[in-house]
């Protein structure tokens, strides 16, 4: 496959080489021979983004901006290596997620948690700290340049408290990172995309969700760039179907009984009938068996995240007693 996909306005979409092909892309946005790179995926991308540099004729002194769109590690572990590899650029970081730039010890506890520590360290290897200096918070409101082009940051939470998607003014389009979904390729039915929420733990909030994209779509935006995975456009359509399935997840949740593993049984199970009544809904280009097939590690995650959302419910509820 094409490791390095140029898209319209001067965006590139490179594959990371996390997981499988078409699961995480990187994108490099190019600008008057500068550059910015939009989330860094892991250590392992490192090489594969200083190569597509090179094939789009950018040394690594002209890079301007890292910009992370939250701090889980398919989004953010390669980001202390890859700065160690960028002299001059500046890594762009919600405000919740500096420390864990300038310290990463609890965000690696955070990830081997839900993944296991060898695990953990298979996908994303030893992480690097960025030193405090180089980098920028990223509060909402927040406009950078490069060269002449624009960006503006969007405080997103819902997929996490610590996201941002961020504007960009020639593209009339947002990096999403994960708050407007996963848009898996092999999905496509002639060209035609979809959308999938993401529900992972820790710090899922539909309602925060919802309220990001709304946000996002009050700027009119013309495409989305995914990191699961990249371009989509018609997106009124696809912001629809996201509130519709952030509902049907929620209450897949909601209706579950019990605790523990058995909840999380009926919880997943619940999930796959969502998947497979969206699958006929839609026309995948899958069938049944390999749609869930390719979505079977993201539906895990999404349960999971939605165990943890409703624990946190419980918990305010018995506050309130």
């Amino acid at each position: 496959m094409n490791e390095l996909i140029s898209q319209p306005d001067g965006i590139h979409a490179l594959e990371s080489g996390y997981g499988r092909p078409l699961l995480a892309a990187i994108h490099i946005v190019v600008e008057e021979g500068r550059a910015a790179i939009v989330d860094t995926g892991s250590n392992d991308s490192v090489p594969r983004v200083l190569t597509a540099l090179a094939s789009l004729g950018i040394p690594p002194e002209n890079v301007d901006w890292v910009m992370l769109t939250h701090i889980h590690l398919d989004h953010a572990g390669g980001a202390g290596s890859l700065m160690c590899a960028l002299p001059n650029a500046k890594l762009l970081v919600h405000p919740r997620g500096v420390r864990h730039m300038v310290d990463p010890s609890k965000l690696w506890e955070g990830t081997s948690a839900v993944y296991g520590a060898e695990r953990a360290y298979q996908l994303y290897g030893r992480l690097v700290p960025v030193p405090a200096e180089r980098i920028v918070p990223a509060t909402d409101g927040l406009e950078l340049r490069l060269a002449d082009r624009r960006f503006r940051v969007f405080d997103t939470p819902g997929h996490a408290r610590h996201h941002i998607c961020i504007w960009d003014n020639t593209a009339r389009a947002f990096f999403t990172g994960d708050t407007f979904g996963l848009s898996y390729r092999e999905l496509d039915v002639d060209g035609r995309a979809f959308v999938v929420p993401t529900t992972t733990p820790t710090q899922f909030e539909p309602q925060a969700m919802h309220d990001s994209i709304d946000r996002m779509m009050a700027m009119q935006p013309q495409a989305m760039y995914l990191t699961h995975y990249s371009r989509v456009t018609d997106v009124p359509r696809l912001a629809a179907d996201l509130h519709r399935l952030i509902d049907a997840m929620v209450a897949v949740a909601q209706a579950a009984r019990g605790d523990g593993v058995a909840r999380h049984v009926e919880i997943l199970a619940g999930l796959e009938q969502v998947m497979r009544e969206e699958a006929d809904r839609q026309k995948w280009a899958l069938d049944e068996e390999q749609t869930l097939e390719l979505l079977r590690m993201d539906l895990e995650l999404n349960a999971q995240g939605l165990g943890v959302w409703l624990d946190s419910q419980r918990a305010v509820e018995a506050q309130l007693v």
